[in-house]
């Protein structure tokens, strides 16, 4: 949970995440941030895979809403290379649906990378958008949720 890097003028200061900060990444780069900032440019109002079909289909709008969402997913993951320097970013989500997100992200992750080389894979999850409910089941079959500590 991180703040959008390098936020741009008129991103600041962003949605009020669930967290009751603003402009948190994820209020940016989710399915529903994404509507959210197209609705906020257009005026109208459509979901994720919406946009996407929109954007596939020549609308300009998608087309530049698509490209902002890939920008701020970019300047989100090139903090993480210049931390840990990942061989490969897995993505999962609905948005990670969309091949033309792994077409494009590389050349946003670049120009933030502090290193003048970067090289790694940008895969969709083995399982699709369902990957992250797999892995929660996994461990509650496995018992782990009885070794979670709860904190007020």
């Amino acid at each position: 949970h991180m703040s959008l890097p390098w936020p741009k003028p008129e991103e600041y200061p962003g949605a009020k995440c669930w967290c009751g900060l603003h402009g948190c990444l994820e209020t940016w780069v989710s399915g529903t941030g994404f509507a959210r900032d197209f609705h906020a440019v257009t005026g109208n109002t459509l979901k994720g895979e919406e946009i996407i079909a929109a954007m596939r289909a020549g609308d300009a709008e998608a087309e530049a809403a698509f490209d902002r969402l890939v920008d701020r997913l970019g300047r989100g993951m090139a903090v993480l290379v210049n931390m840990v320097d990942t061989d490969v970013f897995v993505l999962g989500g609905g948005l990670s649906n969309a091949p033309e997100l792994y077409e494009r992200l590389a050349g946003k992750i670049r120009p933030y990378v502090f290193s003048d080389v970067w090289e790694a894979e940008i895969v969709p999850a083995r399982w699709g958008d369902s990957s992250g409910v797999r892995g929660a089941a996994y461990l509650w079959a496995q018992g782990q949720h009885l070794k979670a500590e709860v904190h007020p």
